[in-house]
């Protein structure tokens, strides 16, 4: 078939072009438009409203550091909460961890997981079969502030802070994820581009701060999410990223048998050193 190009709309002065040869399926739900393409460079890829979400060829990078980092930082991870994710890739990586009990991915939009499921299982795998997996369609922000069951890890993988995601960027919202955390509880979430959105960081680390007494920035570098680093913040009212020392992460990553692609326990520690810039806009966050 022959190449088109589809054009991501997500940054004003900035267009990321990928090359694809058909539409595999698109659908509008209530709360979005999707889309899966059949990239050349990339394997199939999740748009929704015009905004690429997750490929084939890259989601690992993204899906690991998301989930590795909180659950390897945390010293007995065994109840997971996930906000989006609808794709299915962060429950995937988290119940790869022998430890964990339970996880509880909350999706705001059925379809989501309906079209993820049927047209990229590869990214879900045995995710949503997996018995220790409970799906909830839910707002996310009404789950947390309604909810009393606790965990020990909360994963926030929405999309970008516009449309129905908007509430989840919010200090409301955080108090309540941090109501919902037991002990040594962590919160992690993205924060977009390092250089094309560069306030999304410091505005959230703000906010944060205001809940949780450690707040730690980390970055990966994801292909697709074009912009220089993608950026991640790190919370919890007790636990220090870096307070594993490199040997434990080591047994950990061992004990585990995790053979991921991206992460690693020296990547864990690498991924808070952060460029001078970076650490620059958070210094009055």
């Amino acid at each position: 078939m022959p190449t088109r190009w589809f054009t991501e709309t997500l940054h004003r002065h900035v267009r990321q072009a990928l090359a694809y040869t058909r539409v595999i399926a698109q659908e509008k739900t209530p709360f979005q438009k999707m889309s899966i393409l059949e990239t050349e460079a990339y394997g199939r890829a999740l748009t929704l409203d015009g905004i690429v979400q997750t490929t084939e060829g890259d989601e690992y990078i993204y899906h690991e550091m998301m989930t590795h980092i909180p659950m390897f930082a945390h010293p007995n991870p065994r109840k997971i909460l996930v906000i989006g994710g609808g794709d299915g890739g962060i429950a995937r990586e988290a119940l790869r961890h022998p430890e964990v009990e339970k996880v509880v991915m909350v999706e705001i939009d059925p379809s989501v997981v309906k079209f993820c499921r049927r047209y990229i299982p590869k990214i879900c795998g045995k995710a949503f079969q997996h018995p220790k997996l409970e799906l909830v369609i839910d707002d996310g922000a009404r789950y947390v502030r309604e909810t009393d069951e606790r965990f020990d890890v909360a994963i926030i993988d929405s999309t970008d802070p516009i449309g129905p995601a908007t509430v989840l960027f919010e200090t409301e919202f955080y108090r309540n994820v941090a109501q919902v955390l037991r002990g040594p509880g962590i919160m992690v979430r993205q924060t977009g581009s390092s250089f094309l959105q560069p306030s999304e960081m410091p505005e959230a680390a703000s906010r944060l701060k205001k809940v949780f007494r450690v707040v730690a920035p980390y970055v990966a570098a994801v292909p697709t999410y074009v912009g220089g680093f993608f950026g991640f913040l790190f919370a919890s009212h007790q636990i220090q990223p870096l307070r594993a020392t490199p040997a434990h992460l080591e047994a950990r990553y061992r004990r585990a048998r995790l053979v991921c692609r991206y992460y690693t326990p020296a990547i864990h520690r690498a991924s808070f050193s952060l460029p001078a810039n970076v650490r620059a806009r958070l210094e009055h966050a």
